[in-house]
């Protein structure tokens, strides 16, 4: 097995490849497929934990991709972050047959030739901003469906409040200035000829009750006495 590093300056990119790994490309392929759009970090964690022979070279490969891709990052005198890559393609190409002379039993008294197969293995890693599922962008569609329809119910406007009806004023219930002077000249009037009907009692009368009352009282204890 040999690996063969290329590296190139678009968009922060880096390739890796693995020529002439021993194995069936169909194979090889189940377990590419698992790491293919995912995160640095994630797709090592899943070679780390997948029981096929093709992961370690596989997990192999990709860490020379990250490698290359710092390197040449340095090279740039550009910062990167190594758990900011992703693998943007990946895929397992078929190699070169093992020319062997040996046979196999087949059925029916035939025979098939043995195969030995390899495979090529390519993977290329960037650090350009991951391009969303489609989870994310039904997400983004409803919220903006959402959105719209919350901007249709603001515009609609709110039905017009019923008013009382308004009671017709007769002309003779309108105060004016006039009738108000007029009826505060009235009341003056009224009070004047309350005054004028009460009567007052002079000093002179008064004695002549007291005397009365005076004399009532002799009489009373006069019959008593007796």
């Amino acid at each position: 097995m040999t690996i063969y590093d290329s590296l190139f300056t678009t968009n922060m990119e880096a390739i890796a490849k693995t020529k002439h790994l021993k194995g069936s490309p169909r194979k090889a392929r189940l377990v590419i497929d698992l790491i293919r759009g995912r995160n640095v970090s994630q797709a090592l964690a899943i070679l780390k934990f997948t029981d096929k022979r093709a992961a370690d070279p596989i997990e192999k490969t990709l860490r020379s991709a990250i490698a290359n891709a710092t390197y040449l990052a340095e090279q740039q005198n550009v910062a990167i972050d190594p758990d900011d890559l992703w693998v943007k393609t990946c895929f397992v190409d078929m190699g070169a047959h093992k020319n062997r002379r040996r046979m196999r039993p087949a059925p029916q008294g035939r025979a098939y030739r043995e195969q030995r197969h390899y495979c090529h293995i390519t993977i290329q890693v960037t650090s350009d901003e991951m391009p969303k599922t489609e989870k994310e962008l039904k997400a983004e569609a409803a919220k903006a469906k959402r959105a719209a329809a919350g901007a249709g119910e603001k515009k609609i406007k709110a039905p017009a409040k019923k008013t009382a009806p308004k009671k017709k004023v007769k002309a003779e219930e309108i105060e004016t200035p006039a009738k108000t002077a007029a009826a505060v000249d009235s009341a003056a009037t009224a009070e004047a000829a309350d005054v004028k009907n009460t009567t007052t009692q002079n000093p002179e009368e008064l004695n002549e009750t007291k005397q009365a009352d005076e004399r009532q009282l002799d009489e009373n204890e006069q019959l008593e006495r007796q």
